[in-house]
């Protein structure tokens, strides 16, 4: 008897930590923890490393409207997305183009919601994260001259008209998702995007006063490196976390994300270091970027050695679309949004098509892989979201135009800097 009981104990400690995996409606508490962790992760990334990494790139008397450029993206992306956001994005599908209005204000998403083995509320929040991240990414490309309060109604604008439509084409339920079109954690949805329109408003805005002419050097190329670094820390939540799970996937994407981000600062700093005689900080900064950028699409689907050429090739576009194509044209993209997000995000996707590996995640395959028709869906699917993010985003800056009476800050202001002029406040006290 006394046996009997010893046994039945065992058994039931043994299986009360399997029951507790999975609490309620198969929601597994271990990928929701990890979840959670990873949208903390992508969380810091707006608020925290962009806003250092931009702002250190800006001039000392612009800094602080960086940061405060960065900060509100983040505010405003976080209530669209519960508001309107989410629902667009990840509602019933409306004929492949856009989500529909079921879950508006978050409506009929409860604490019991499960979205695969986590609460739709954590996946929600998960995804609100590469909302407010991608917007502030475009701001790169204006910083030193737009206005505060146009900025404000552009990116309220942008994120209903082009994020969370293309969102919805990629990851929920869309034209894209179903064509077949690999995008692991945003090549497309984020960086393409992002870099595409940020090239629009550039050159719509217009160069800044003495583009070209005049040095503008970085307010601190120390805040820049400190903010890339989180940037790289906080990717490990935004690659490995897009798995949605707590898996061998997700793992062996944190492995190729930090691979490509040291190939691709090493290969920006080696093509510096050649051209210039001088391997800069800046440079193993933007190059650590560069190729997070690019593994971005492809790293739930490619292996280890795969990231290594992808991080490579990314470092050196990146240094090439800085250093030489923007000479070349002579658009004014003032903190390189579309040379590295949007040059290496087309690499990146274009990539995933070559790369893609059916051992990592099952089904996909690319070139190399004996699919060479992912080669094509990849290419329609960049195509399609350079063509589209071109045209909304000109759209949303004549309606932002309309609304605001200008897109740019008056001269008297963008001469003496916008820190001072808008927000009353120093970064720095020049002596």
């Amino acid at each position: 008897m006394l046996s009997r009981k010893f046994w039945m104990l065992t058994a039931l400690f043994t299986l009360l930590p399997l029951s507790a995996a999975w609490a309620a409606d198969g929601i597994d508490t271990g990928d929701t923890a990890w979840i959670i962790v990873a949208t903390a992760l992508v969380m810091m990334m707006t608020p925290a490393g962009l806003a250092l990494f931009y702002g250190g790139m800006s001039r000392y008397k612009n800094l602080l409207n960086t940061f405060a450029m960065t900060f509100v993206s983040y505010c405003l992306g976080s209530v669209i997305w519960v508001l309107w956001g989410y629902t667009l994005a990840f509602g019933p599908d409306k004929g492949g183009i856009v989500g529909g209005l079921n879950y508006i204000f978050m409506n009929g998403i409860g604490v019991d919601s499960v979205s695969g083995s986590i609460p739709t509320v954590v996946f929600a929040l998960f995804q609100m994260t590469f909302a407010c991240i991608t917007v502030a990414l475009v701001l790169g490309s204006i910083v030193d001259r737009m206005k505060f309060s146009a900025w404000i109604v552009f990116a309220v604008l942008w994120l209903t008209v082009v994020y969370s439509p293309i969102a919805h084409w990629v990851w929920g339920g869309g034209w894209m998702g179903s064509m077949g079109a690999l995008d692991f954690a945003g090549g497309t949805v984020v960086h393409i995007n992002a870099g595409v329109a940020g090239l629009v408003l550039s050159l719509m805005v217009g160069k800044r006063i003495g583009y070209g002419k005049e040095a503008m050097f970085p307010s601190s190329i120390t805040l820049t490196a400190l903010g890339a670094a989180l940037l790289w820390f906080g990717w490990f939540g935004f690659n490995a976390g897009s798995e949605l799970a707590a898996d061998g996937v997700a793992g062996s994407a944190f492995l190729v994300t930090n691979t490509s981000a040291a190939a691709g600062a090493l290969a920006w700093m080696f093509a510096e270091w050649t051209a210039s005689r001088k391997p800069t900080l800046l440079g193993l900064a933007s190059g650590v970027v560069a190729g997070l950028v690019a593994i971005t699409p492809a790293a739930g689907f490619v292996t280890m050695p795969a990231s290594l050429v992808i991080g490579v090739v990314a470092g050196l576009l990146g240094y090439f679309s800085v250093a030489v194509l923007k000479n070349k044209i002579g658009y004014d993209d003032s903190l390189d949004a579309f040379g590295v997000h949007g040059m290496c995000g087309i690499w990146g996707a274009l990539a995933t098509g070559l790369f893609a590996n059916p051992a990592v995640t099952e089904g996909a395959a690319g070139l190399f892989f004996g699919n060479p028709k992912q080669v094509w869906i990849q290419l329609v699917s960049i195509v399609a979201t350079i063509v589209y993010t071109a045209v909304a985003t000109v759209v949303v800056v004549f309606a932002t135009k309309m609304i605001t009476g200008g897109l740019r800050v008056d001269k008297e202001n963008e001469i003496e800097g916008l820190d001072s002029a808008f927000h009353g406040e120093r970064g720095f006290e020049i002596m």
